[in-house]
C-alpha cells in the first residue's frame, strides 16, 4: 500500500519531458519533488507563476512565494510572475498539457468531485472548475477509500461534480487505473496489495484483463 509520497513518486513518472503541468492542492503539489532530474518540465500554479520547484528545505522558506494552496515553494531559474487573469488565460486557452488534482469522489465515467461537501464551509472552488474543463490530461490522485472504508471510486459521484467525462487516469493507495469508456480499468496494483483488494474497494465498474502487475515507483 502507498502512503503519500508514494503516490506523488508514482503519479511523477507520468510526467514527460516538455510538459507544461498545474499541480492542485494535496498529495499533487508534492509531484514537484519527485520529477526526475535533467527532465524539462515547467510548473505552473494558478495564483500566478509559471516555473514553480520543489517544497523549500526547512529554514530556507519565503513566506512571499507560495503556491495555490498557500504552501511555501522555491522557483527555478527562468520563472515568471502575472496576475491571476493571465494564469487562467493560460489554463483556458489550453497551454497546460497535464493537470493533476486531489478528489473527493471519481465516477468510472471520468466524473470529478473535489471542491465541496454539503453542509461544511468552504471558501470557494479555487481554479478546478478551469483545470478540468481545460487540461488536455487529467490525472487524480486520492485515496480509494474514505475513513469508513468506504470507496470513493464510484459508478456515480455524490457529491457536488467540479467536472463530467474528464478524468484519464488514477493513482490511489491501492492501484493504477485508467478511466475508459467501460469503466476503470485496472493497469498496475500497489506493492503488497492483490487483485481481490481492489475489487473489493472499488464501487464502480472494473476492468481486470490478464495478470496486473505490481507498480514500480523508483
Amino acid at each position: 500500500m502507498l502512503d503519500k509520497i508514494g503516490i506523488a513518486k508514482r503519479i511523477a513518472r507520468e510526467i514527460k519531458d516538455g510538459y507544461y503541468v498545474n499541480l492542485g492542492i494535496g498529495i499533487p503539489t508534492l509531484v514537484a519533488n519527485y520529477i526526475p532530474q535533467g527532465m524539462n518540465v515547467v510548473l505552473q500554479s494558478e495564483n500566478g507563476l509559471l516555473g514553480m520547484g520543489p517544497f523549500p528545505f526547512e529554514g530556507e522558506e519565503d513566506p512571499d512565494l507560495i503556491n495555490a494552496g498557500k504552501q511555501t515553494i522555491t522557483t527555478v531559474p527562468g520563472s515568471a510572475f502575472f496576475d491571476s487573469a493571465m494564469s487562467f488565460g493560460m489554463i483556458r486557452s489550453r497551454k497546460v498539457d497535464l493537470t493533476i488534482l486531489g478528489a473527493m469522489e471519481v465516477a468510472d465515467n471520468g466524473d470529478i468531485a473535489n471542491w465541496k461537501i454539503p453542509g461544511k464551509m468552504v471558501k470557494g472552488m479555487g481554479g478546478a472548475m478551469d483545470l478540468v474543463a481545460s487540461a488536455k490530461n487529467i490525472i487524480v490522485a486520492m485515496q480509494h477509500v474514505n475513513k469508513a472504508n468506504e470507496s470513493k471510486l464510484l459508478t456515480k459521484c455524490t457529491l457536488p461534480l467540479t467536472g463530467v467525462k474528464c478524468v484519464k487516469k488514477i493513482v490511489t493507495e491501492l492501484a493504477v487505473l485508467d478511466v475508459t469508456a467501460q469503466g476503470f480499468k485496472l493497469l498496475e496494483r500497489a506493492p503488497g496489495i492483490s487483485v481481490e483488494q481492489i475489487k473489493n474497494a472499488t464501487e464502480g465498474r472494473l476492468i481486470i484483463e490478464g495478470d496486473i502487475p505490481e507498480m514500480k515507483i523508483e
